[in-house]
């Protein structure tokens, strides 16, 4: 097939463009937060293990995310890296780009489960699993099997995106729906009728996530404008790095959920072991459990706005190696609106139903300050929606236009300065009660930012010329 075989991306209408790669991309990044949500929803409504098990869920939900940080990073910048050649015309740069990624994340992945089976206790430990000893015993049951599964899970993830950029945004999807089937299908078997408790939670995203890689590895073999030859794989630095800092801001932007969950469930429970009530031995898990059931709601919300970022990679990657800054600035607009559409949408869903919401991790089967915590929690830290997604929106989309420092340097601003040190610095202050208002305030200082950032890019992209924008770099320089 020609190398200009998506020419398309700078023809099309850019609405029809949006929809056919915005709205897989927005299912497959859904599908992937699911993946632990759904484990938590069977895991909290299984008598024997409930707000214990929810807790230990939690502590090994970041250890997951660090994971799928690097494998987005990859994939992410693999993704850009590629559009970008191929709006330029460089198709062997392109397919060398997808080879490198592959060989990158198959290495990393292998890396990173050795050091988790080393170094699980104090890798969970440091994650909070000690605030009781039942829930690090259900931490450790549960983060022994998910680890067997990390190199499957980062393949799967990182392909996803490559998949898209070749031209299937329809495959890259079904390859994690079909693996998220069958999570979905298996918990409630290996939970409720083996009575495997953390384990069998574990075993089933396991083989959903073995059956979500072979079906991105079987496409590899069919690439249509990126065919793989063995010289591909042969790890190239300089490409690579070039690549990794494209992806840096989907990395940054993944691993500060880490970090600041970090700073949340070990803020918890130390404040917690304060508070009257949670500072009891019967009730210091629910703190820990219902950060983590919060996350994950703001994990299915962050999901869609960075799927429909993401989603617009290829497009606007595509347009800006071909110079086409009036079709970037189209999609920028529609993108942005999209954006603070899904955000205030979200926001009147969790402002109005918490308790049926907290209905579904097994509120029922626990005490009334296991609700009426959650409640609170969660209206909260989730009231300003609109401007987290437009901020992670805004992360994702600079990246795909090649501007990785600016990308960088807000995610870091967002995530690492403002997210973790408000999650410090807030319960500090004034305890508990307000731990869950870091996430708003930190979207508030950010979105000045990102105004600010986004205004001086459209000026950029009204006034420069094409050769002004970045170029694929050339495969004899890498």
């Amino acid at each position: 097939m020609p190398v200009d075989a998506n020419d398309y991306l700078k023809t099309e209408r850019l609405g029809r463009l949006m929809r056919k790669y915005a709205v897989p991309c927005v299912v497959s990044m859904l599908v992937a937060a699911l993946y632990n949500i759904v484990d938590q929803i069977f895991i909290a409504n299984a008598s024997y293990l409930g707000s214990y098990g929810n807790a230990a869920n939690t502590v090994v939900f970041p250890m997951t995310v660090v994971a799928v940080s690097i494998a987005v990073m990859i994939g992410d910048g693999c993704c850009t890296f590629v559009s970008i050649s191929l709006g330029a015309g460089r198709g062997k740069d392109a397919s060398r780009g997808v080879g490198n990624a592959v060989a990158a994340v198959i290495g990393v992945g292998l890396v990173l489960t050795a050091i988790y089976l080393i170094f699980q206790e104090p890798i969970l430990t440091a994650f909070g699993a000690r605030v009781n000893d039942e829930t690090f015993r259900l931490s450790k049951e549960y983060f022994l099997w998910i680890t067997l599964g990390i190199p499957f899970y980062m393949f799967g993830q990182a392909m996803n995106p490559i998949i898209r950029s070749d031209g299937s945004p329809g495959y890259a999807m079904t390859t994690l729906v079909l693996g998220a089937v069958f999570n979905i299908i298996f918990d409630p078997i290996c939970i409720y009728v083996l009575q495997w408790g953390m384990m069998g939670a574990a075993v089933a995203t396991i083989g959903g996530q073995i059956l979500s890689a072979v079906m991105a590895a079987v496409y590899l073999r069919r690439m249509k404008t990126t065919p793989l030859h063995r010289d591909c794989f042969v790890i190239r630095w300089k490409l690579l790095g070039k690549m990794l800092s494209m992806g840096m801001a989907s990395f940054l932007s993944q691993i500060s959920i880490v970090l600041s969950m970090a700073a949340t469930i070990n803020m918890a429970v130390k404040y917690g072991a304060l508070d009257p009530v949670f500072g009891q031995e019967a009730y210091s898990q629910i703190p820990t459990a219902i950060a983590g059931i919060v996350s994950k709601f703001f994990q299915i919300v962050i999901s869609i706005s960075a799927g429909l970022a993401a989603g617009c990679i290829p497009i606007a990657g595509y347009n800006i190696g071909a110079g086409r800054n009036d079709r970037v600035l189209g999609l920028m607009k529609r993108l942005m609106a999209a954006e603070a559409l899904v955000g205030l949408v979200s926001s009147l869903i969790f402002l109005i139903l918490p308790n049926q919401l907290m209905q579904v991790f097994g509120a029922g089967n626990e005490s009334a300050y296991y609700t009426e915590f959650a409640v609170w929690f969660i209206r909260c830290q989730l009231c300003l929606l609109p401007l987290a997604c437009l901020n992670k929106g805004s992360f994702i989309f600079l990246q795909s236009l090649g501007r990785a420092r600016a990308a960088s340097v807000l995610s870091i601003v967002r995530e690492f300065v403002l997210g973790v040190g408000f999650a410090l610095l807030l319960p500090a202050i004034w305890g508990l009660y307000a731990l869950p208002f870091f996430m708003p305030a930190a979207d508030t200082v950010t979105f000045i930012a990102v105004a600010a950032v986004l205004l001086r890019v459209v000026r950029s992209l009204k006034t420069s010329a094409p050769a002004e924008e970045p170029e694929a770099p050339k495969t004899e320089d890498c």
